[in-house]
């Protein structure tokens, strides 16, 4: 469990020195329209969650020890081909190999610790939730000195910061080569074969994952929406940097007295309700706030108030969905379950993205993009399961 912590606070150093920076680096250094932008990243996105079905599937099969080395030598070659990559085709080609890569790890390490936590959770350790919200609060501190790094390194060149993120998962690789168990005691391995014809005839499964695509298209927003809210407001991106930060600060130091406090008092269900509720309110702040045209420190603070709400949100959010699935999951095809929960999330965010960046470009009022955003966390909570638990 160490192990797995670990890899996650160590995942994120590498994606999130390079992923903020992304945005402007197509748009101002290869010329890319706004909706292709909103395109690629959603595309990057897709390829990612989009594909942690197969990844899940593999994890179950294989184990979880080669699918995450074969996650992280794919990771290497995409960061590497994105440094080097100045034409769109290029450009669509290593962003597809850096969402294939992490389609391949993610699912693997993530429906291990969820295994865990219910492992935890059963022998009386505490709630599966405080096992969640650890295994977030080392991803989101990895999201905060990631965007640190990348921000000294674009001072030198956008290749730089893409070279680095791929030196952090050559050091990551050789770790796991070493320290990974090629058999994780009570893990059984199952044929990949049989297991998607129930999963999707599980609607409550099913309206879990579009409620927690919901969440992502709006935790995606921060890197589509929020960079063109920092460039108006201020005339750069320098401050974005700062509300990354902001977000990997908040989650660090609250994440598990959040989750202590909600497992006291609200079920799963409760939980997710409340952080979309949340995270509608962040965008419905900026959308507000942006009639008045405020600019400078004055025009940060909205999107301060976005970054805070959403972050808060996701807190309530994220150990909630991942603590519901085992629950909803079929036995011995957790892997599959989480893997397929992030690809019809990254289907949604695919979709929203494109649509997202085709509203900036059509010269619609700037406050349009966030209402649509901020209906969309807040008509989901209708879809949440009414019951946690639904196991097959």
């Amino acid at each position: 469990m160490r192990l797995l912590i670990l890899t996650q606070l160590a995942f994120n150093v590498g994606f999130f020195a390079v992923l903020p920076f992304l945005a402007e680096h197509l748009g101002t250094a290869i010329g890319m329209a706004g909706w292709m932008v909103g395109f690629v990243l959603g595309l990057r996105t897709f390829s990612q969650q989009g594909l942690f079905v197969v990844g899940g599937a593999l994890a179950d099969r294989y184990g979880v020890r080669p699918v995450v080395l074969a996650g992280c030598v794919l990771r290497i070659a995409g960061f590497a081909w994105l440094g080097y990559a100045d034409e769109t085709w290029s450009v669509i080609g290593s962003v597809l190999l850096i969402g294939l890569a992490a389609a391949l790890f993610s699912p693997a390490v993530e429906s291990e610790v969820a295994r865990q936590a219910v492992v935890w959770e059963e022998s009386g350790g505490g709630p599966r939730t405080s096992v969640l919200a650890l295994f977030t609060v080392a991803g989101q501190a990895g999201a905060f000195v990631g965007p640190l790094i990348g921000a000294l390194l674009l001072a030198v060149d956008y290749r730089v910061v893409c070279l680095a993120g791929a030196g952090v998962f050559v050091l990551v690789l050789a770790g796991h080569f070493r320290l990974l168990p090629q058999h994780i005691p009570g893990r059984e391995r199952v044929e990949v074969r049989g297991g998607l014809g129930g999963l999707l005839r599980n609607r409550r499964f099913l309206a879990l994952c579009c409620a927690y695509g919901a969440y992502l298209l709006a935790y995606n927003q921060l890197y589509l929406l929020l960079p063109d809210e920092v460039e108006r407001a201020t005339g750069s991106q320098a401050a974005l940097a700062w509300l990354f930060g902001l977000s990997s600060l908040l989650v660090v130091a609250a994440q598990l007295p959040v989750t202590r406090w909600v497992a006291e008092r609200l079920d799963l269900r409760r939980s997710m309700t409340v952080g979309l509720s949340l995270i509608a309110a962040g965008f419905v702040v900026v959308a507000v706030a942006l009639p008045a045209g405020w600019t400078g420190g004055a025009g940060l603070l909205p999107a301060a108030g976005f970054v805070v709400l959403l972050t808060v949100g996701q807190m309530l959010v994220a150990p909630a969905a991942r603590a519901w699935v085992p629950d909803l999951a079929a036995e011995r095809r957790l892997g599959l379950y989480t893997g397929a929960m992030s690809s019809v999330s990254g289907l949604i965010v695919l979709v929203g993205s494109a649509g997202t960046g085709a509203l900036m470009d059509a010269g619609v009022p700037g406050v349009v993009p966030w209402v649509v955003l901020a209906v969309v966390p807040a008509a989901s909570v209708l879809l949440l399961p009414r019951r946690r638990s639904a196991r097959p």
